[in-house]
C-alpha cells in the first residue's frame, strides 16, 4: 500500500541540509535561500481537502483561535481595538479581508503548514498600513553568517522572486526538533493516521462499486468433473473478459455465460472483515490526537476521556486554542507592536469565550468564598480590574 508519510522525503536530488546525521542550517551559505523539505500541496491536499477528520481539526482550531477579540494595554490603561491605531489595522489588515477571516487563515496556514507569514506594507516612517498572509510553500528563509534569518524570498514563480527585510516579515511557526528554520506541521505528526483513514474509504468505497463483496470465483472443472487448469490463453481472455463486461458499478447484476467447464461459485466477506469502521475510527483518533482537539468534538466514537461535551470544549481552548493564541500574541508583541509605541501589548479578551464560561464561574466562586480578600484585591482575581 502507497504510505502517505514517504510523500514527504526530502526528494533524492534536491541539495541536502544534513551533516553528520543533523539537519544543519548553520552550514547554509550565507545569503542562500534555505528552502522548506516539506510538500505544503500534499499537506494541504492528503489531508485538509482530501480527509474529513483533518479538515475539521484544522477548521476547528483556525476558527476558535479567529474568534478571539483582543485587547490594547498601554500602561496602566486598556483600550479597545477601534481606540488606537494598532487595533485598527487588526481589524480591518487589509482592503481583501477584516479581521476574522485575516487570523482564521492564519492560523489555518500554521497548522498545515507547520509555518506561517505575515508582511507589514508601512511608509518610511515605519508605522504599517496594511498586513498580508503570504503562502507558505513559497516563502524561503535567506540565511545570515549568525545562523539567524538575515531575510526572506517569495518565490512568484520559477523566474521571479521578491526579497524581504526581517523587520518587514513576522514568520509563526511551531517547534521542529530537527529543523532551524521551518516548524512542523501537525499533519506531519499525522501522516500514518491519514494514510490509513484515506486508504479505508478508499476500499470501503471501492467495496460499496462491487456490491459491498468480491462477487464470486470461477472454478475450472475437466469432463471428468475433477478440477482442471486453463491455458494461459483461455486465462488471460476470460480475465479481460470480466474486467471488461462485468466489473464496476455500472456492471452489477449482469449475468455471466460460463462454458468449457466453468463454475461460478457465489463468495462473501464476514462481518468481522468488513468492518472498517474501527480502524477508521482509530485513525481519526489519532489524526485529533495529533492536533489537540477532543475526539468528542468531532463526532468520532470511542472511549469518553471528558464526562460531556462541555468539558471537552473547556480542555479544547485551555490546552490547544490558547496556548496557540498565546504564543501569536508573543510575536505581535515583540514585532509589530513597537512599531506603534514603547510600553504597549496585546492581550486576548478571555472574557468573551463562552466556552471558558465554567472556568469562570469556578473563578468567581473561590473568590467569593475567599473572606480575607478584600473587595478591591477580588476585583483584579477576577479580572474586573486589570490594572
Amino acid at each position: 500500500m502507497k504510505k502517505f508519510f514517504t510523500k514527504f522525503r526530502e526528494p533524492k536530488n534536491s541539495p541536502s541540509l544534513k551533516s553528520n546525521g543533523f539537519y544543519s542550517s548553520y552550514l547554509q551559505a550565507p545569503s542562500s535561500a534555505a528552502w522548506s523539505r516539506r510538500d505544503y500541496r500534499r499537506f494541504a491536499d492528503e489531508a485538509y481537502i482530501k480527509n474529513v477528520v483533518a479538515h475539521q481539526c484544522v477548521k476547528k482550531l483556525a476558527s476558535a483561535a479567529a474568534s478571539v477579540r483582543y485587547k490594547i494595554a498601554f500602561g496602566e490603561q486598556h483600550f479597545a481595538l477601534t481606540e488606537h491605531p494598532l487595533g485598527q489595522l487588526l481589524t480591518h489588515p487589509n482592503p481583501a479581508c477584516g479581521e476574522t477571516a485575516f487570523f482564521e487563515e492564519l492560523f489555518s496556514y500554521k497548522l498545515i503548514s507547520g509555518n506561517a507569514y505575515i508582511l507589514a506594507l508601512a511608509p518610511e516612517d515605519g508605522v504599517p498600513l496594511e498586513l498580508h498572509l503570504l503562502r507558505p510553500d513559497r516563502m524561503s528563509i535567506i540565511a545570515g553568517r549568525d545562523g539567524m534569518p538575515r531575510g526572506y524570498r517569495y518565490r512568484i514563480s520559477d523566474q521571479k522572486s521578491k526579497d524581504y527585510s526581517c523587520a518587514e516579515i513576522l514568520h509563526l511557526k511551531f517547534f521542529h526538533p530537527l529543523d532551524d528554520w521551518y516548524g512542523l506541521s501537525p499533519i506531519e505528526a499525522a501522516a500514518y493516521s491519514i494514510d490509513q483513514h484515506n486508504q479505508a474509504g478508499e476500499w470501503n468505497q471501492a467495496l460499496l462499486q462491487n456490491g459491498a463483496r468480491p462477487s464470486g470465483a470461477l472454478v475450472v472443472k475437466g469432463q471428468d468433473g475433477n478440477a482442471s487448469t486453463l491455458s494461459d490463453d483461455q486465462y488471460h481472455r476470460i480475465k479481460a473478459q470480466i474486467d471488461e463486461q462485468f466489473s464496476g458499478a455500472e456492471n452489477s447484476g449482469r449475468p455471466l455465460l460460463l462454458e468449457g467447464g466453468l463454475e461460478w461459485r457465489e463468495m462473501s466477506l464476514s462481518p468481522k472483515d468488513m468492518d472498517f469502521l474501527e480502524m477508521k475510527h482509530s485513525a481519526a483518533r489519532d489524526i485529533a490526537l495529533a492536533f489537540g482537539v477532543p475526539p468528542q468534538l468531532l463526532g468520532i466514537p470511542g472511549d469518553s476521556t471528558y464526562s460531556n461535551l462541555v468539558e471537552a470544549r473547556l480542555a479544547f481552548w485551555e490546552q490547544t486554542v490558547i496556548p496557540m493564541v498565546d504564543k501569536m500574541l508573543d510575536a505581535f508583541n515583540s514585532w509589530l507592536v513597537p512599531k506603534f509605541g514603547q510600553n504597549m501589548s496585546l492581550y486576548a479578551d478571555l472574557d468573551q469565550v463562552s466556552a471558558l464560561a465554567p472556568r469562570r464561574e469556578a473563578v468567581w466562586d473561590r473568590v467569593q468564598k475567599a473572606d480575607f480578600l478584600t473587595k478591591q484585591e477580588k476585583r483584579k482575581l477576577t479580572g474586573i480590574d486589570k490594572d
